[in-house]
């Protein structure tokens, strides 16, 4: 029963239309079928014509090992950008879990500064929302309204960048609370640490960001997968005939698909279902930290 459920659970996932390339790059593969289809057209009619040295490019060991190698490298350097997105959030998740525990358990606070307390354990919920709203590129709306004072929110929208502005806050926070003595020394630098590991953190996913592939490059390549699909229906026509059109939109769609899940994962913070999840990890982090104001050491 377990290897059924197994099987259809594969079939489905290869099947699946939501989350794949495919309807990205359909229009790509059509129009390289319908070459082909001309060039089979021709052949037809024109059967006197020997096509086929127009295709032997195709069938060039050194071509088609650049291609493949440049396919390859595009997708690990893309997948690489991926997994350092996932671990600068890792990061930034740890240091928020660490910070606010520490915030809650190590403060001596007298009654009335409690609120203050909370509300600054609120700005690492506010800090996580905020990084996803910067690396979106997307201006802070009712994000925040459950999180933060309504004039809190004005001073961020104001703010030229808002997760730095946020750390400013707590950094303000925790050099208040030790000069008062209410944090010691030892329990300050350590939260200074994590403060300091937030903006490593942010400054990794904005690299990540700001830091796009060389453009030569990706022209380069699409040049390559353009000039392949071209000359494969020469080369294909001879022996297969009607066909050609069909090998050739599987060979494209192959071809195409492989730079487009380079093209998708690259920016690994956007919305799509190939980026990061970020909006759960974000509500992941806000649970966590109201489970930490929550938490009671009566």
């Amino acid at each position: 029963m377990t290897i059924k459920i197994m099987t259809l659970k594969w079939f489905n996932l290869a099947f699946k239309f939501q989350g794949s390339v495919a309807p990205i790059i359909l229009p790509r593969v059509l129009i390289f079928a319908g070459f082909a289809f001309g060039v089979s057209l021709f052949h037809y009619y024109e059967p006197q014509i020997s096509l086929k040295v127009l295709g032997d490019l195709t069938n060039n060991v050194v071509f088609n090992l650049v291609l493949g190698l440049l396919l390859v490298f595009r997708t690990n350097t893309a997948y690489d950008r991926y997994w350092e997105g996932r671990k600068a959030w890792g990061t930034l998740v740890v240091n928020i879990r660490n910070l606010s525990r520490l915030m809650k358990i190590s403060a001596n606070c007298p009654e009335e500064e409690t609120q203050q307390r909370e509300k600054s354990i609120k700005l690492l919920a506010a800090f996580a929302i905020a990084t996803k709203l910067h690396l979106r590129s997307e201006a802070i709306e009712k994000d925040l309204d459950e999180i933060l004072p309504e004039e809190d929110i004005v001073k961020l929208r104001s703010a030229k960048h808002a997760p730095l502005e946020l750390t400013l806050w707590l950094g303000d926070y925790l050099q208040k609370q030790v000069q008062s003595e209410r944090f010691d020394t030892n329990y300050f630098v350590t939260m200074n640490s994590h403060l300091n590991a937030l903006v490593e953190g942010l400054t990794s996913c904005e690299r990540i960001l700001r830091t796009p592939l060389p453009i030569a490059y990706c022209i380069y390549l699409k040049r390559l997968i353009l000039i392949y699909c071209i000359g494969l229906p020469f080369h294909l026509v001879v022996e297969i005939d009607w066909l050609t059109a069909i090998a050739v939109g599987l060979v494209s769609f192959i071809l195409l698909g492989i730079e487009q899940i380079g093209n998708e994962i690259e920016n690994p913070f956007g919305h799509d279902l190939n980026d990061l999840p970020i909006d759960t990890i974000c509500e992941s982090v806000t649970a966590n930290v109201e489970q930490a104001i929550a938490y009671s050491t009566k």
